[in-house]
């Protein structure tokens, strides 16, 4: 008949031992029937120990204690994952590129529709007297243009949301194209073309002087601004006192005021060290500002030719 150890005896409490071994067997030595091991002369653990060693899988180390060897020789203080996952790393420096990549792109598909629409109305004789015969049509594209510059400019989510930027972004440019091969067409195309070219010279070693120079032109902006309104004001004056020399110094200022201007913005989208930078997700306004001082640059070069030539 099987038996039971007395409850308590050698045991923690609340458990009770592994029945004795079957007497039909001889007892073997060093063999104790009971479990885990008795204490002998020392006390049993109270309620509430924690043995000494790792804690069970999955279990965080208590607060304080120092992180144990977990199994292959890792502890609990290292990541298990440590840095093998690779091509995540997306870095500041990745993100810029591809912004001034995709903002290029947009501004060469702009410059190409303004550079058509101003090939158009001067060597196709019919577009030329049709826009010439209604008036009407200038000053319908010069409030959508205002209307359009407004909305992208203090709409964030008119810029921002796509594909409603690029549609705000479309339209303004053919609005702006319509207004500025008006104007041009007002020239001959010999001085329009000279004007096209200088243009493109000008931006293309402004570009690259932004790209390469040390001297942050973001901090200027303040600067920028009250030349701004300061050459708005004279540009008053000039309409009210016509004249060759005022017309010249007035298209010099303007050709230098915006050659500035094309360096400040270059450098805010360039971002890095600067000052002063556009966040990736306005690649619509970073290009509507390259834009914006691309035409002005070709305006007041052109006015400095045509004022040059009378």
């Amino acid at each position: 008949m099987t038996t039971w150890q007395t409850p308590g005896a050698g045991f923690y409490p609340g458990q009770q031992g592994y029945p004795q071994q079957n007497p039909g067997y001889p007892p073997q030595e060093g063999y104790n029937p009971g479990y885990p091991p008795p204490y002998g002369a020392n006390q049993p653990p109270a309620p509430g120990f924690i043995p000494p060693g790792p804690p069970p899988y999955g279990q965080s180390p208590p607060f304080g204690a120092e992180p144990q060897p977990g199994m292959y020789g890792s502890n609990y203080a290292e990541d298990p994952m440590g840095s093998d996952i690779k091509g995540f790393d997306f870095s500041e420096k990745t993100i810029r590129n591809g912004f001034i990549r995709k903002v290029y792109s947009i501004l060469m598909c702009q410059l190409s529709i303004t550079l058509g629409m101003i090939a158009l109305f001067l060597y196709h004789h019919p577009t030329h007297k049709f826009v010439m015969a209604h008036p009407e049509l200038f000053w319908i594209s010069f409030i959508a243009t205002i209307v359009m510059i407004i909305c992208m400019a203090c709409c964030t989510s008119v810029r921002r949301k796509a594909p409603l930027n690029f549609i705000f972004l479309f339209l303004f440019t053919i609005a702006e194209s319509f207004l500025l091969a008006t104007a041009a067409s007002t020239y001959s195309s010999e001085e329009v073309m000279l004007a096209v070219g200088i243009t493109a010279a000008v931006c293309l070693a402004l570009t690259l002087f932004a790209f390469q120079t040390k001297f942050d032109f973001t901090a200027l902006n303040s600067i920028l601004f009250v030349a701004l309104i300061v050459f708005m004001i004279f540009g008053l004056i000039a309409m009210i006192w016509k004249g060759k020399i005022i017309t010249l110094v007035y298209a010099s200022l303007g050709a230098l005021l915006f050659s500035v201007y094309l360096i400040f913005d270059t450098q805010m989208m360039m971002g890095g060290s600067h000052k002063f930078s556009i966040s990736p997700e306005e690649y619509i306004f970073a290009a509507l500002t390259l834009y914006l001082d691309i035409i002005n640059i070709f305006l007041y070069i052109l006015t400095i030719i045509g004022a040059s030539r009378d």
